[in-house]
């Protein structure tokens, strides 16, 4: 007899503003803040272990950022919870994009990725 275990699914979702404060377009320094959001869609228990961006500027230089959880945290999402953070990252343009995954397991120990979609980050007089 063979059975499906149903798997977590997380879903990610992002919303990013300048940060005029950290900016100074002087010395090629645009500082952006992001807010994600982590949503456990599935039937498990699952906690997000480790991330990973790809930071790109609009001259195409890519930096790769890897680590333990998030914020500090490495958060244990049950059916149906959401975790929410807020972080920030420079760029040396006054627009660029993100993207990336979450590292997660589940309560039975099987990893999983939850792929963060690509998105933007501009300075509201860029994108004009």
């Amino acid at each position: 007899m063979m059975f499906f275990m149903a798997k977590p699914r997380f879903h990610v979702q992002v919303t990013t503003q300048p940060l005029p404060e950290q900016t100074d377009a002087a010395q090629g320094v645009y500082a952006f803040s992001y807010t994600v959001t982590v949503r456990n869609d599935g039937e498990r228990a699952a906690q997000l272990v480790a991330r990973r961006w790809l930071i790109t500027d609009a001259t195409g230089a890519t930096e790769e950022v890897r680590g333990l959880g998030v914020v500090g945290q490495q958060p244990l999402l049950r059916p149906g919870q959401a975790f929410e953070y807020s972080s920030w990252t420079r760029l040396a343009t006054p627009h660029g994009r993100m993207q990336g995954c979450f590292f997660c397991i589940d309560e039975d120990a099987h990893w999983f990725e939850a792929p963060i979609a690509a998105f933007e980050l501009g300075q509201a007089h860029a994108l004009h």
